[in-house]
């Protein structure tokens, strides 16, 4: 019950951010929440430097998320990371995510080469091609990419919620950190969210 009222909080406090409060929203006909998940990084060469705890515990939760926004109808989109000097190269195992997660073909995919991944792509397109005023964002690294594009997407006015225990970096400590400091959600108030959200 406390994580039902503490989510429909959120709720009011982005849409009073956002400058429209439930009244107004419902009587423009606007849906509250139009949600996305942003699976962020987990390539297979940069997973080699995550946290092994991290690793254990994101991991399943990510592919939990994948299938809970799934089954819902909200959309996946798949973010990958490349640059020239380091690689790892497209269409390589390196720049690929491990196959036991579930991602499918037609998840739209956003390649970027700045922490950002809001950050000269086509991710803000994507985003407003479906609708979308909310992401939910997994992945690595806490500390880097995940942090720079929860950033970016508040730069870009959506709400932006990181996910607990479905991000990870090189240092446990540091993830656990970040999770505090940004009020990561976990799965009561993620589901809650998606539960009350419009498609």
């Amino acid at each position: 019950m406390k994580n039902r009222i503490l989510a429909l909080c959120l709720i009011i406090v982005f849409s009073n951010i956002s400058g429209n409060s439930f009244s107004q929203i419902q009587e423009k006909g606007e849906n509250i929440i139009k949600p996305a998940l942003l699976v962020i990084d987990i390539q297979n060469a940069y997973l080699k430097g995550m946290a092994q705890q991290d690793k254990d515990i994101a991991m399943p939760n990510i592919n939990h998320y994948i299938d809970l926004f799934r089954t819902n109808g909200y959309p996946i989109i798949r973010i990958y990371h490349y640059s020239k000097k380091f690689g790892p190269e497209q269409g390589t195992d390196e720049f690929e995510f491990p196959s036991s997660v579930q991602i499918k073909s037609d998840d739209p995919k956003v390649i970027k080469t700045y922490p950002d991944g809001f950050n000269k792509t086509d991710l803000n397109k994507v985003l407003q091609e479906k609708g979308v005023n909310t992401v939910f964002l997994c992945g690595l690294s806490a500390v880097g990419c995940v942090l720079a594009t929860w950033i970016g997407a508040q730069n870009n006015d959506y709400n932006a919620f990181m996910i607990k225990d479905a991000i990870m970096s090189h240092n446990s400590d540091y993830t656990n950190q970040i999770e505090a400091m940004f009020d990561a959600v976990g799965p009561d108030v993620v589901s809650l969210l998606l539960e009350n959200s419009g498609k």
